[in-house]
């Protein structure tokens, strides 16, 4: 039976006890003000489903939709595993009506690493046909491209970061040896990330591999319960990860990291000859930002000042799904020069959440606009974030509201020190 089967979550479903704490905290209840809109009442709706009182519509499926910000596990006085009951109804939604267009088109392209890389070298071959200049740096569409034309995006890179770097970067008298998970974004759209991350990582005496075979880490799908196709995804890395003779496994996103450290090992729970590759897997997983703090320090005598006024955004993912909240700081706490000035609310969601910011632009950035409101109050010159689609997300509110505002991961700022 799969860990997202609602069959095996009555008992959880059972004890949520409808006391609000999650409205108080949800930040789409917070922009849409909807009973269905807040945990307690999407828990209501999968009771029903599980209990056979109502079927698949594709309205009910969309009751599903939320950000996966955790904020109501993390509120919910019970420990209902929210998170958990969610990707088990969506997965029941898709199994009865199958997932929409634009998240079957997202599955096919982001299971097949070819398909995949095709896309975006193309596209970023041919951005001047489809999207023009912003002020920003960043584009925004011509036509419609079934974007928001208010929308900026990042300029996606003429080179993937994996395309630019060799499969094995070796340091002399190297203590350690790991193993970068990319991810997507810093492969297309960031790869400066990258390239961070492995300046960072042989500078704290570290050898790296990139396994040119690895492709999305199927988070994606998961959260968007099309778990057959997520599972394949966790088996395929699974495969290639086990099998490298390397100390660690690194990865500079959250969510690729909740996928090594937790879906994965779900996912393949009671798959035989799988389950215990996952666990030990994730037991080998890192964050950048928690490696390079608590595995293989830097050395603090390398850094260097870096003049600049800088705020931070906890990524959701990031600390309440792994619990990464302290370390970022602490590198941050380290860079000489630097005047850091804290948000009232770090860990609000930025409000991308993926495809999310696809299917609900306007609450996307609704909720967005609180977090911008926070960064503009701390007077910084830029916002350091361990999450590549959430920079994607400051980056598109710094550039329409004329913010003027860097945003960098935490690799970078740690990466700009030690040069």
């Amino acid at each position: 039976m799969s860990y997202y089967d609602l069959s095996t979550l009555a008992e959880e479903i059972a004890s949520c006890m409808r006391c609000g704490n999650c409205q108080a905290t949800c930040p789409y209840y917070q922009e849409t003000g909807s009973e269905s809109s807040v945990a307690r009442g999407r828990i209501a709706l999968a009771k029903y489903v599980l209990q056979g009182t109502i079927k698949y519509t594709p309205v009910l499926a969309e009751r599903f939709e939320c950000l996966t910000c955790y904020a109501c596990n993390a509120a919910c006085p019970c420990g209902v595993p929210i998170d958990r009951i969610f990707l088990a109804a969506r997965a029941a939604m898709v199994r009865e009506g199958g997932a929409p267009a634009l998240k079957k088109l997202m599955a096919a392209a982001l299971k097949n690493q070819n398909l995949l890389d095709l896309g975006f070298k193309t596209a970023a071959r041919t951005k001047g046909l489809f999207f023009k200049p912003h002020a920003s740096g960043g584009l925004t569409p011509r036509f419609p491209l079934g974007l928001d034309l208010r929308r900026v995006i990042p300029p996606l890179s003429p080179q993937t970061f994996r395309d630019g770097m060799k499969e094995a970067v070796t340091v002399p008298g190297a203590k350690g040896k790991v193993a970068f998970f990319t991810g997507c974004l810093a492969n297309y759209v960031y790869p400066s990330t990258g390239r961070a991350v492995v300046e960072v990582l042989n500078k704290s005496g570290v050898s790296v591999l990139i396994p040119g075979e690895q492709h999305c880490c199927g988070a994606p799908l998961a959260i968007n319960g099309i778990m057959d196709t997520a599972e394949q995804m966790a088996r395929s890395h699974v495969d290639l990860f086990s099998g490298l003779k390397v100390d660690a496994v690194v990865v500079a996103c959250g969510t690729c990291g909740e996928s090594f450290k937790k879906k994965y090992v779900n996912l393949l729970n009671g798959t035989p000859g799988y389950a215990k590759k996952a666990r030990e897997l994730a037991a080998k997983t890192y964050d950048i930002a928690e490696f390079v703090r608590n595995v293989a320090p830097y050395d603090r005598q390398l850094l260097k000042e870096v003049n600049m006024k800088v705020t931070y955004h906890e990524p959701c993912h990031l600390g309440r799904g792994l619990g990464v909240t302290g370390e970022p700081l602490e590198i941050i706490g380290a860079v000489p020069g630097l005047d850091f000035v804290p948000l009232q609310e770090p860990d609000r969601c930025c409000g991308n959440a993926g495809t999310f910011n696809f299917t609900h632009y306007d609450v996307s950035y609704n909720i967005l606009k609180h977090k911008l409101a926070d960064i503009a109050g701390t007077g910084a010159e830029a916002v350091v974030t361990g999450c590549s689609a959430c920079r994607m997300q400051l980056e598109e509110g710094i550039a329409r509201e004329g913010l003027g505002k860097k945003v960098l991961h935490t690799a970078e700022l740690l990466a700009m020190s030690l040069k």
